[in-house]
């Protein structure tokens, strides 16, 4: 190797993330790249000294170019698939006819590429084609390609094993498709990062493309026993019918578990098409120990359940900076903005007052109101909105980018400020936020301000008609925050004056 850094496009991903510290591990400088700075910034491998972190719109040829400039290799980990778009797979063609052009022009020895398995028999899904179209346009280019294709993978926080965790551990009694009984060779995040670093600049790889896999094929009605047998919990009964339709299931997958719509279609599209290795190659060219399918799940579990997770599937998903929350816009961009601020004052320390509020959602709940949190999480699930989702990644710490159910986390400043974008369906958009400030005399306030932009005439009569309510729910929030710091109420809640936005547009 040229000492030159290694480009990885797609870093604050599921497995960007993860292959980034591997990679620093291994001695190699490294480029950091995704949609978000923050998002990058907030992973723990952002500050090593041989990291450099890029924010790179793979869609602009010129953001893209600067990116890949003076380095080795690529690692692309790309796909368009969000809430926010309509047709993935165009923009994902654009994006790989963009990489093709950038890596020639700067003279790159090898990228990396990892894909899905599946052969085209007519069934592929829609997303599988995509990932397939994706590797046949990079080895179109005078770069060396190689392209790894791979099974489901298994590992805490990947979309198809919360999907498999959530679905086993929530259902008793499945009604599936026909397709549980579609043959698969799921593998280890372990075993897929050893063959995505021993793959770098390993010429025997270069022009190739390897199907990677696990040690052991076995339907999805296997694979969902032997994960309650993992977990040592009572194995669920399955009934499959040819009357169900991958839509339907699609849509059954959206209530029982987290996973969003945009996520649970493919996914349930995909289980019709066999995901099995044609060939074995590359365990000659990079032998590993590869993890039997109970082992891979109990990592898994454990990872999870000592709350380690290096990523989440919903790392990927886009951050909407709106801009009418940030401080360096006018007051009237986007529209009038409604808002409603109260302040609570406690005697103890911020450190105090700040850890209820970082331990906001998933399963500590919102400290008031948490039926009524409840019902309108099913409500935005019938709407076609996210609902609670996934919870959260940690139950004590949260970083840029993170789910917390149906928010989005813009901004975080420990023991200072928490800004929350909402992403359940609403008309219009909302932002919650919470500053903690240090008075005199060991005391300090907790500051909760709701913004809300409406859509229209429909916008301002939802704010309207659901303002008691949302004053008696957030007001009930905020009492039951300051309380749950055991710290000592002194005044409050009361209604004040909104404070300016906290957003930049440095923090965007």
């Amino acid at each position: 190797m040229s000492g030159l850094p290694i480009l990885v496009i797609g870093a604050s991903g599921y497995v960007g993330s993860r292959l980034v510290p591997q990679l620093l591990h291994a001695g190699f400088k490294v480029r950091a790249c995704g949609r978000s700075l923050a998002k990058l910034e907030s992973k723990v491998w952002s500050q090593h000294p041989n990291v450099e972190l890029v924010e790179v719109d793979i869609l602009k040829p010129k953001s893209l170019s600067a990116a890949v400039s003076g380095c080795e290799a690529v690692y692309y980990f790309v796909h368009s698939m969000n809430q926010n778009t309509s047709d993935f797979a165009k923009k994902d063609r654009q994006a790989a006819l963009n990489m093709v052009s950038a890596a020639s022009a700067a003279g790159l020895h090898q990228i990396i590429y990892l894909g899905g398995l599946g052969e085209d028999n007519g069934r592929l899904s829609k997303h599988l084609k995509s990932r397939a179209e994706v590797a046949t346009i990079l080895q179109s280019g005078s770069t060396p390609v190689t392209v790894l294709r791979a099974a489901m993978i298994i590992g805490s926080g990947s979309v198809s094993f919360e999907m498999l965790r959530y679905l086993v551990e929530r259902l008793p009694v499945m009604v599936t498709p026909e397709s549980v009984d579609t043959e698969n060779q799921p593998i280890a995040i372990e075993n897929v990062l050893t063959y995505l670093i021993g793959c770098l600049a390993n010429e025997k790889t270069y022009g190739k493309i390897f199907d990677i896999g696990g040690s052991k094929i076995l339907t999805y009605r296997e694979l969902i026993m032997t994960y309650a047998r993992a977990a040592n919990i009572l194995q669920p009964t399955i009934i499959s019918t040819p009357y169900l339709s991958a839509q339907v299931s699609a849509l059954l997958m959206r209530f029982a578990t987290p996973i969003p719509g945009y996520l649970a279609g493919p996914l349930a599209e995909g289980m019709s098409c066999g995901v099995v290795c044609e060939e074995n190659q590359i365990r000659n060219l990079i032998p590993q120990n590869l993890l039997d399918i109970r082992e891979a799940i109990g990592k898994a579990l454990e990872t999870r359940q000592y709350h380690d997770l290096d990523s989440h599937f919903s790392d990927s998903d886009m951050i909407r900076h709106p801009e009418w929350v940030s401080a360096d816009e006018p007051d009237w961009v986007g529209g009038t903005v409604y808002s409603e601020c109260y302040r609570i004052e406690v005697q103890g320390s911020l450190s105090q007052a700040w850890k209820p509020v970082v331990r906001l959602g998933g399963t500590t709940g919102y400290y008031f109101g948490d039926q009524l949190w409840q019902i309108r999480g099913v409500l935005d699930k019938l709407l076609g909105g996210v609902g609670m989702r996934k919870g959260r990644r940690h139950p004590t710490e949260l970083a840029v980018g993170d789910a917390l159910d149906f928010w989005r986390v813009l901004l975080v400043e420990p023991e200072q400020r928490l800004v929350l974008l909402a992403e359940m369906k609403l008309p219009g958009e909302a932002v919650l936020e919470f500053r903690v400030n240090r008075l005199e005399n060991q005391k300090t306030e907790i500051v909760q301000i709701l913004r809300f932009l409406p859509s229209g005439i429909v916008g301002m009569s939802y704010w309207h008609a659901s303002a008691q309510l949302h004053g008696q729910l957030f007001v009930g929030m905020l009492e039951g925050i300051a309380a749950a710091s055991g710290c000592k109420i002194l005044t409050g809640p009361v209604k004040v004056e909104t404070p300016t936005p906290v957003l930049s547009n440095s923090k965007v």
